[in-house]
């Protein structure tokens, strides 16, 4: 992986990852009733690849616009608390998380993919997009996933991260020791 400078000392930095859901944990795609939502698709890689950024001492939260009990239990399950859902602003609640936890922009990485997004990839010291984001999304972010949401672009952040950080292969060496 070639890494500019300045792509490299943004990811050397970051101590925290933020995530958006819909759109970059999913494909985006609503699936609904008449009692409300009745389901999402997680790619269970991009779940692995949370655990990762965890395992790395990486701190996860979420930010979504949209409120959902399934989001909810599928970071639970993974051990993800800071988890941030009806945010009509997602500005405020970026600089509310922030303050809470003490941290500067350069220390958060923030992964989204439309304009609603936007107040946060502009202010992140580390701005990620999914491949099929929004097309002003893309003119404020630092770094683009290959994969679409939902389709493994979590995954493939987490490890560039990881990897621009020198902490991937250690963990990899882990699964190749302790699965012999």
């Amino acid at each position: 992986m070639h890494l500019t400078k300045n792509l490299q000392q943004r990811a050397a930095t970051i101590s925290h990852f933020i995530f958006d859901v819909d759109g970059v944990m999913t494909d985006g795609r609503l699936f609904l009733t008449e009692q409300g939502e009745a389901c999402k698709g997680f790619h269970v890689r991009d779940g692995l690849g949370l655990q990762l950024l965890q395992r790395a001492g990486i701190k996860i939260a979420v930010i979504s616009g949209r409120d959902s009990p399934i989001v909810t239990k599928r970071l639970h399950t993974l051990g993800i608390h800071d988890i941030y859902q009806g945010s009509t602003n997602k500005g405020v609640t970026y600089t509310a998380f922030k303050q809470q936890h003490q941290l500067q922009d350069y220390q958060i990485a923030y992964m989204g993919d439309d304009l609603i997004d936007l107040p946060i990839l502009c202010q992140a010291g580390l701005a990620i997009g999914v491949a099929d984001s929004h097309e002003q999304v893309k003119q404020h972010i630092h770094w683009c996933t290959s994969n679409p949401g939902g389709q493994g672009a979590v995954r493939e952040a987490c490890e560039w991260l990881l990897r621009a950080q020198g902490k991937l292969q250690p963990l990899i060496q882990h699964y190749l020791t302790t699965n012999a």
